[in-house]
């Protein structure tokens, strides 16, 4: 599988990486490991989670994706052939957020416990924390660099001014500069990212793994009617959010493209992604061999530029 440089960080990752948000909470331990030796043996072995994650989910307290992460890393002992990325940043609890360099520490270090490592390839800033100068958000990971445990440092959330900003300090103040973004963009949510963002990577060379690369499952097209909405446990805001004219339209040039190209609608979808100037590898996930197979096809699937051109009109934002 062919690799993409993660910005300037010198890390090189797949054309896909695998969102480890369903661990312990639609995925349990076994399915964890299951998951995690074929997607290693396929070849996507970056990783990404946070520690935040899965916290939503019922009598969990968040850490939960990491400890299983950390579970297989000792069971298998493939800890060289991963990389991983986790976050800090999002409430924990009382008390238990944002950027300060103290908290960052703190939350590294359970991070780390949960992975079962001693080192994360990549740490991110899950969400902008004003109350924190920039330069002692930057001035922590740099530290948490020089004492090996974090290789590389990202951003998620940020907008294209504060992203800004901090690439600003971290040259001002030669702090090391956050090689990647963490936006949400797919075939139906583009503008936030091309209207702000997309220039700013590309002119900085820096990394995108943007989220909700199926938009929660939608771009797969297996919600076409209201009816649909049981599906899943997010099958109703699913088609509350997507399932009107916009999404309808893109469905029907997704469903047009899959079958010109031989292929599923949301192979169809992540071709188009990771096609896109800036994107460097869309997350993704799956709770099932059978999704991580497809996955699997789709980060090798090139479409055709009237493929690709039929998908862009289909979801372009400015009509």
């Amino acid at each position: 599988m062919i690799k993409r440089a993660l910005g300037r960080s010198g890390l090189q990752i797949p054309p896909l990486t695998f969102g480890g948000n369903v661990f312990g909470w639609t995925v349990d331990e076994a399915g964890a490991c299951s998951l995690l030796d074929a997607m290693v043996d396929a070849g996507l072995n970056f990783i990404d989670t946070a520690d935040v994650y899965s916290r939503w989910a019922p009598s969990n307290q968040g850490g939960e994706s990491e400890t299983l992460i950390g579970k297989w890393i000792k069971r298998s002992g493939r800890r060289s052939q991963v990389l991983i990325a986790t976050k800090v940043g999002m409430e924990m609890g009382p008390g238990r957020k944002g950027l300060a360099p103290a908290y960052i520490r703190q939350s590294l270090e359970a991070s780390l416990s949960r992975l079962q490592t001693d080192y994360v390839d990549l740490y991110q800033s899950h969400q902008d924390d004003p109350d924190t100068p920039l330069t002692d958000t930057l001035g922590a990971y740099a530290r948490l660099m020089e004492a090996g445990k974090v290789r590389a440092i990202g951003a998620s959330n940020y907008t294209s001014v504060r992203l800004s900003e901090a690439l600003i300090a971290s040259e001002r103040h030669n702090l090391p500069r956050y090689e990647s973004v963490q936006p949400e963009y797919n075939l139906y949510k583009r503008e936030g990212f091309e209207s702000g963002l997309q220039s700013l990577v590309r002119a900085q060379d820096m990394g995108v793994i943007n989220y909700y690369a199926l938009a929660s499952g939608f771009l797969s097209g297996k919600y076409r009617s209201a009816a649909d909405a049981g599906k899943s446990v997010r099958g109703r805001k699913i088609v509350d959010t997507y399932l009107n004219e916009r999404g309808l339209r893109i469905l029907k040039a997704l469903d047009e493209v899959a079958e010109d190209a031989n292929c599923t609608p949301a192979q169809a979808a992540l071709a188009w992604q990771i096609a896109q100037p800036g994107i460097t590898s869309p997350i993704v996930s799956a709770t099932s061999l059978e999704q991580l197979d497809e996955l699997v096809k789709a980060a090798s699937l090139t479409l055709s530029r009237d493929q690709l051109a039929k998908l862009s009109r289909a979801s372009d934002w400015r009509v």
